[in-house]
């Protein structure tokens, strides 16, 4: 029988078996140098890996800028500047010394020397920072700064920190030092929306980098270190007294000297670009179009809109008008648009002041549009079969739990289309509605260009479905039109202004359109819409929604469309506001005006002649005093 020994239990050393691994590494390291080399290799590989994820290092080095739209009104007179404003870069090279010194001098004096990263440079500004006892002082070097500009977000954390180093390091092994000074002078941000040294030249002092003089150059690198608070045209004192600061940093620096610094004359502000506003509710609009219309390059690119002046400041008067009259009847926002029959937008006004919002109610906000909807229920109904004579039972109907009532509670019993129509009877709507079904009106609405969701029931009859004004008034201009559905666009075809944009496939048969201009003339003769009639032939249809919270008037004269709206952001209810009162008068007077400025063209119903007519003898005869012979047409 064998025994084993026993041997008693040595004490447990904690701290030195934890550290025993580590000793055990640091002893092999120490024993195999080239182990040592493959480690720092291999974690090297993964610093870089983890810094480089989600790197945009393949990114152009300096991406093609949006350009600077300035936006030209039908007159060819500008009236609003979009984007920011970027020129053509420059060439440090053939810069004047004291320009480039007075960049270095302020943010990277060792930019020569050092190889993207200054540690020296990191060191000072800690050391004053700490005795300032705050930041007043970075370390980051210009080409960091490129690196952060051109590459990465503005977010501060460690890792985007590391990423500026790496990209630094990266634009320095493929950049020479004048390539990387001369991209960033061409791209840094020098406030009041301009990027680069040349638009900076030209936006503040209306020259080129080439000629500024030495106050000039201070001011301008002075205001790199805070753009937006050190711009001369809103803080010229401040960035004065920066470039007085430049002027020091440059003397201490030996680039120039006191006597130089004490000669240079503080920089006077002359601009060489024309003061602009940036926004507008048609600016705001038209400006993607613009953007997808013109390619991106340098400078300013000057595109040609649709607007009208004359009726731009039509439009916003009406609109002052509206509002100081509606005040007491609980009335808070207004909206305006007028487009030709081919779409180009006229006018928009898209609120009562674009400075306090500029939330556009012509084409942002989406309201009910109440009757003027009904235009789509009657043409679904014409395409039934039905003609503007035939009969529509005015009456009460109760369909399930729902009972539609007109305005007022008046019934009139069997009425012609017309005159249903006219009155904007609810009832007639609902029936029609009911006998095509409300896919017949939501194709019929789709025909003529509405895109927003339409609700497939027969409460559509009544405008329960939101839409937007600059919809529902081109769907009214298609009728003006007479080929196919107009698209609303703000820029101008140069060229080719008179050519209608539209679609290829007719938006109306004829005799459908000549029913609708019959229908529509009869709402503004003797139904709902009397307050919107003028001395020549107007087609339109008002629009009251539950408890008067819209209220509007769509319509044609001459060859253009205008549509009105009135009512509240937050949806509260106005005082008795309808479609036919306030909006149709606002109506009456932009239209009117727009007439005598002879701004119309010919009546849609011109087109109609060769058609069947409407059959009512007051059209019949409106139609002969306007179009009979010798009258000249588009001349109203």
């Amino acid at each position: 029988m064998s025994e084993t020994a026993t041997f008693p239990a040595a004490p447990i050393d904690t701290a030195h078996n934890a550290a025993s691994p580590l000793r055990r590494l640091a002893g092999r390291i120490r024993d195999r140098p080239w182990r040592a080399a493959g480690i720092a290799a291999v974690l090297a590989l993964l610093a870089f890996a983890w810094l480089s994820w989600a790197l945009p290092i393949s990114q152009a080095l300096q991406p093609l800028p949006e350009p600077t739209l300035i936006l030209l009104d039908r007159s060819g007179e500008s009236f609003a500047r979009r984007g920011a404003y970027k020129e053509t870069p420059v060439d440090v090279r053939i810069l004047p010394r004291h320009v480039r010194d007075a960049v270095l001098a302020i943010e990277d004096r060792r930019f020569y020397s050092h190889a993207g990263i200054d540690l020296r440079g990191v060191a000072r500004a800690a050391r004053h920072n700490a005795t300032a006892g705050k930041v007043e002082q970075g370390g980051s070097t210009i080409t960091q700064q490129l690196a952060k500009t051109s590459f990465l977000s503005s977010e501060r954390t460690f890792r985007r920190k590391a990423q500026e180093a790496l990209i630094a390091t990266w634009l320095e092994l493929r950049l020479d030092k004048n390539e990387i000074l001369s991209r960033y002078l061409s791209s840094v941000y020098f406030g009041d929306g301009t990027y680069g040294l040349r638009a900076a030249a030209r936006h503040y002092f209306d020259t080129t980098p080439e000629k500024l003089d030495l106050g000039q150059a201070a001011m301008l690198a002075g205001m790199i270190k805070a753009p937006s608070t050190l711009a001369p045209t809103d803080n010229l004192r401040g960035a004065r007294a920066r470039a007085q600061v430049v002027l020091r940093a440059m003397v201490e620096a030996g680039a120039i000297t006191q006597e130089q610094a004490d000669r240079a004359r503080p920089a006077r502000l002359r601009s060489g670009r024309a003061d602009l506003p940036v926004g507008s509710y048609f600016a705001d609009w038209v400006s993607p179009q613009a953007k997808n219309a013109f390619a991106a390059d340098y400078g300013e690119v000057h595109v040609p809109t649709t607007l009208d002046p004359r009726l731009q400041a039509l439009a916003e008067q009406v609109v002052r008008d509206g509002l100081r009259r509606g005040a007491r009847d609980g009335v808070g926002q207004a909206a305006l648009v007028a487009m030709r029959s081919n779409g180009e937008v006229l006018a928009m006004v898209g609120g009562g002041d674009y400075a306090k919002s500029a939330f556009n109610r012509v084409t942002q906000a989406q309201r009910q549009p109440g009757s003027t909807f009904k235009l789509f229920v009657y043409l679904a109904a014409l395409r039934d079969g039905m003609t503007a004579d035939s009969l529509v039972d005015d009456a009460p109907i109760t369909l399930g739990d729902w009972t539609p009532q007109n305005y007022a509670n008046r019934y009139a019993g069997p009425v012609a289309l017309r005159d249903a129509f006219a009155q904007s009877s609810n009832v007639a709507a609902v029936r029609l509605t009911e006998q095509v079904g409300p896919r017949a009106v939501v194709r019929a609405a789709r025909d003529l260009g509405i895109r927003s969701e339409l609700a497939n029931e027969s409460t559509i009859a009544l405008g329960v479905s939101e839409t937007n004004l600059l919809e529902m008034t081109a769907a009214y201009a298609s009728l003006g039109s007479q080929t196919g559905v107009v698209q609303p666009r703000g820029l101008m075809d140069i060229g080719d202004d008179d050519q209608p944009r539209e679609s290829a496939a007719p938006a109306l048969e004829p005799a459908e359109r000549a029913a609708l201009l019959d229908l529509l003339w009869s709402a503004v003769d003797h139904g709902t819409g009397k307050a919107a009639r003028l001395s020549v032939p107007v087609f339109g249809k008002t629009g009251t929604t539950q408890e008067n919270r819209d209220a509007m008037f769509i319509g044609l004269a001459g060859d253009i469309a205008v549509g009105v709206w009135l009512g509240n952001d937050d949806n509260t209810p106005m005082r008795g506001v309808t479609g036919g009162g306030l909006p149709a008068q606002m109506w009456s007077a932009f239209t009117a005006q727009a007439i005598g400025a002879r701004a119309l063209g010919a009546p849609p119903v011109a087109t109609t002649r060769r058609h069947e007519p409407p059959r009512s003898s007051r059209w019949q005869k409106l139609r002969h005093r306007w179009f009979g012979k010798g009258k000249k047409r588009g001349r109203h």
